[in-house]
């Protein structure tokens, strides 16, 4: 006879765990030792409901799956659409944390169960993030102080240490690559038009995560697939869901801003506007292209053969 596992929702800040267990409510300081006395206190397995974070929510799953317990990683929007088809109208720590328990327990034949991902995913991740808060804050730096002509040999050896950074973080992000044995997977990737060393590192690192099972699946992974809003004759605005990591999405555009270029996917991306889509419709349109050309290729491990786009 199978035993209904005991249904957690945990709802997470940086500084604590607000935490739902049985009916009652109770906060923890989210530090692993505060985690790991809290797991003691649990039957073993549990399913979990914790609702995605940058990196806060990480400590918590990755001690709880190594007790045994079956963790549900719930999306932000995924949750807050959940909240409204309830009727909730408040939104706090403790009623979000109720909420994730009761979405475990009503759609959990629709939630996929979280697994750890490869080492390799986990490092390639965080170099790629680390990178685009480096340059984001050197863009800043720049706009900001570059008119001053009283800092121009100071913000001038500043901005050179920052590509000293960003040169040491792409040279880690070669050797993650290549210490992981996915270096043939960065060349097919790169053979795209467009496509350069760090928007082939950000769909390996995509690619690592999970057994996808076809291009769709892994487009959705990374959040460009379109969310869909039609009501009978209406036709609602077509947005992207923007699930996944922005930072892979970005590289992607940048990619799909210079394939427009070539001379494969220069007539398709103008065909594009010819039918009065905007440009930026378009190079998402061309991005997703080189998503599911990518996928393809290391998926079956073949070499890029470009053909006449379509």
């Amino acid at each position: 006879m199978q035993v209904a596992r005991s249904i957690v929702g945990i709802d997470v800040a940086k500084a604590e765990l607000v935490i739902h267990f049985q009916g009652q409510t109770l906060t923890i300081e989210n530090t692993p030792k505060a985690i790991k006395v809290w797991l003691k206190s649990l039957p073993c397995p549990c399913e979990i409901a914790i609702e995605a974070t940058g990196t806060y929510h990480m400590a918590v799953i990755e001690l709880a799956h190594a007790k045994g317990h079956h963790i549900y990683v719930i999306d932000a929007s995924r949750l807050s659409s959940y909240r409204k088809g309830t009727g909730g109208r408040a939104k706090t720590d403790a009623s979000d944390a109720q909420l994730l328990a009761r979405h475990l327990q009503r759609e959990k034949e629709d939630l996929r169960r979280w697994s750890p991902p490869p080492k390799a995913y986990r490092t390639l991740q965080t170099l790629l993030r680390r990178r685009a808060a480096l340059i984001k804050a050197r863009t800043m730096i720049q706009q900001s102080l570059g008119g001053e002509k009283i800092l121009k040999a100071s913000l001038k050896k500043l901005i050179l240490q920052i590509n000293s950074l960003d040169t040491l973080i792409q040279k880690h992000l070669r050797d993650t690559v290549r210490e992981a044995g996915l270096s043939d997977q960065v060349q097919r990737c790169k053979a795209l038009e467009g496509v350069g060393d760090l928007t082939a590192y950000a769909l390996v690192m995509a690619f690592l995560r999970g057994d996808f099972r076809n291009s769709d699946a892994f487009v959705a992974f990374l959040g460009m697939d379109v969310h869909v809003k039609d009501s009978g004759t209406r036709t609602g605005k077509r947005k992207l869901t923007k699930k996944g990591d922005s930072e892979t999405r970005r590289l992607l555009y940048c990619a799909a801003m210079a394939a427009r270029k070539s001379a494969r996917w220069a007539g398709v991306y103008q065909g594009y506007l010819d039918r009065g889509l905007a440009k930026t419709q378009a190079l998402v349109i061309l991005a997703r292209k080189l998503v599911r050309i990518a996928f393809a290729l290391m998926k079956n491990r073949t070499s890029y053969a470009p053909s006449s786009a379509a």
